[in-house]
């Protein structure tokens, strides 16, 4: 007979309210659910699953034997969040499960899983997508903190990879072929995991719906029955899993949301084609005194990008020069490029990251091509898909991302219509929410107070979706969010916001 804890059986008193009929089992029972596929394992009771218990993240580097900056958890979970007081609000205490673990077909002993199973249970999932190459704790301020509270169980994963490893401290060259540089102002060189041979891009998709599945059977144990209702939501990157979850395995999800996902497709708009003009010109529009109008400034803004931000001697586009540009197109380069140098000596260094010409390239070497094609977004969407973009975005252009997924969904019909009427029925599964004065990084808001924030407004979309899944309620139309706005039933700007900038 199994002897059920303490905190299994107030689980059970919980569940009769939250879930009626549904008993609640415990850590042996979910381990042995998963036994075949998850290597690792650890179950924990917790008293609270919310970032409020220190136990809930645990500590940067505190998996042995890892280098450090492979596994960041602390760092990873503030990347996509605003700074106190704007995080989630935490009003209550979320007692539970905790699971974490390493999936067990990965041979390389990266992919890892995270799931949160609280005792009052709403009988629904929410699976989690994470940025950059994050943790799986990247969302744990963002996204569980939030779901938690309303009762749903949580999953996430790391795309099948660690982080990044340092290579050198203090070279001016790179140290090693997979090197990059950490900002262009830097001698600190890092090898990200992801641009491992063993590790494809491809791999995100795969663990995200390898994810599900998991946490699918792991509720069934504990819960003694399926969720009801699967959701999946990211941000950044973790966007990007999303879009491809709901197109390649629309069976396992109801709907999502997509907070500035990565657009991808081998004919343009892509990372490869987008980042090079804003390092290329760069240095000339800071010698330009960061002139707007210098033909440096219009070119960046010609290449997608929204027109910068200046507070004494700080640029917006500044502070992605120094912390994604440059780093982000040389990992993005090594993984679908390998033979590009990367850092060949130049002026601007337009012969390496700044000087990086797709086109050209896939011309002498059609296999980047078909490289960037086996990860691209299609639009091909069965499920509901609700995307929350900032109009400020300097990493991922909303002209070069939302927009341009946003046209995929519509079938590559930019014309203005009505949500519900394309055709083909996808066009009404999908909304995009512009953020007035959005961009890419929340913190950016403590030094331009122009900048609005997202996350408030990603997580009105879930209760949107939510809304529009479980009681049939219209999801307000694609709009533009005013700056102190909110998403509108009857939005004064329906479709794009006009200007990219209001001051």
């Amino acid at each position: 007979m199994r002897t059920k804890s303490v905190l299994s059986v107030v689980a059970v008193v919980c569940a009769a309210t939250a879930f009626p009929g549904i008993a609640q089992a415990g850590c042996s029972d979910v381990l042995a659910a998963l036994a075949d596929t998850l290597a690792d394992a650890i179950c924990v009771p917790s008293a609270d699953l919310t970032t409020n218990n220190p136990a809930t993240t645990p500590a940067n580097n505190s998996i042995a034997g890892l280098p450090g900056g492979a596994f960041t958890p602390q760092t990873d979970r503030n990347v996509i969040s605003p700074d106190p007081p704007n995080r989630t609000p935490i009003t209550r205490a979320v007692p539970g499960f905790q699971v974490t673990g390493r999936f067990a077909d990965d041979p390389t002993g990266e992919a890892r899983f995270l799931l949160r199973l609280p005792e009052s249970w709403n009988g629904n999932l929410v699976v989690a997508g994470a940025s950059g190459t994050r943790s799986e704790f990247n969302g744990d301020f963002a996204w569980s903190d939030y779901v938690l509270q309303k009762g749903y169980a949580y999953a996430s994963q790391n795309k099948g990879v660690l982080n990044l490893k340092i290579t050198s401290l203090s070279s001016p060259t790179p140290p090693t072929a997979n090197s990059c540089r950490l900002n262009p102002s830097s001698q600190i060189w890092v090898e990200f995991y992801d641009n491992d041979p063993a590790k494809p891009f491809t791999q995100w998709t795969q663990y995200f719906i390898e994810a599900t599945g998991l946490a699918k059977r792991a509720v069934k144990a504990q819960y003694n029955h399926h969720p009801r209702r699967t959701y999946a939501v990211g941000t950044s990157n973790g966007g990007y899993q999303v879009r491809r979850a709901l197109e390649q395995a629309p069976d396992l999800f109801d709907g999502g949301v997509d907070w500035e996902g990565t657009f991808i497709d081998p004919r343009g708009p892509n990372i490869l084609i987008d980042l090079p003009p804003a390092i290329s010109n760069w240095p000339d529009y800071v010698a330009s005194g960061f002139d707007p109008n210098s033909q440096a400034a219009r070119n960046i803004e010609a290449a997608g990008y929204p027109p910068d931000m200046v507070s004494g001697s700080t640029s917006l586009w500044g502070l992605y020069w120094v912390q994604f540009w440059e780093v982000t197109q040389c990992q993005w380069q090594k993984r679908f490029d390998p033979s590009w140098p990367t850092y060949a000596d130049g002026p601007n260094n337009v012969d390496g990251t700044g000087g990086y010409n797709y086109f050209a390239r896939v011309a002498n070497d059609p296999s980047i091509f078909s490289r960037v094609a086996a990860v691209a977004t299609t639009g091909k969407i069965k499920r509901p898909l609700i995307t929350v973009a900032g109009t400020m975005d300097a990493l991922l252009p909303i002209k070069r991302g939302a927009r341009a997924y946003e046209a995929l969904v519509r079938g590559g019909d930019r014309r203005e219509r009505d949500d519900d009427d394309d055709g083909d029925g996808r066009s009404g599964r999908y909304r995009l929410y512009e953020v007035q004065n959005g961009n890419h990084i929340e913190t950016f808001k403590n030094t331009f107070p122009q900048l609005e924030l997202i996350q408030p407004h990603a997580q009105k979309a879930f209760d949107l979706l939510i809304d529009h899944i479980e009681h049939g309620a219209r999801l307000p139309p694609s709009q533009c969010i005013p700056r102190g706005g909110a998403i509108a039933s009857a939005p004064s700007q329906r479709g794009h916001c006009p200007n990219l900038f209001v001051p």
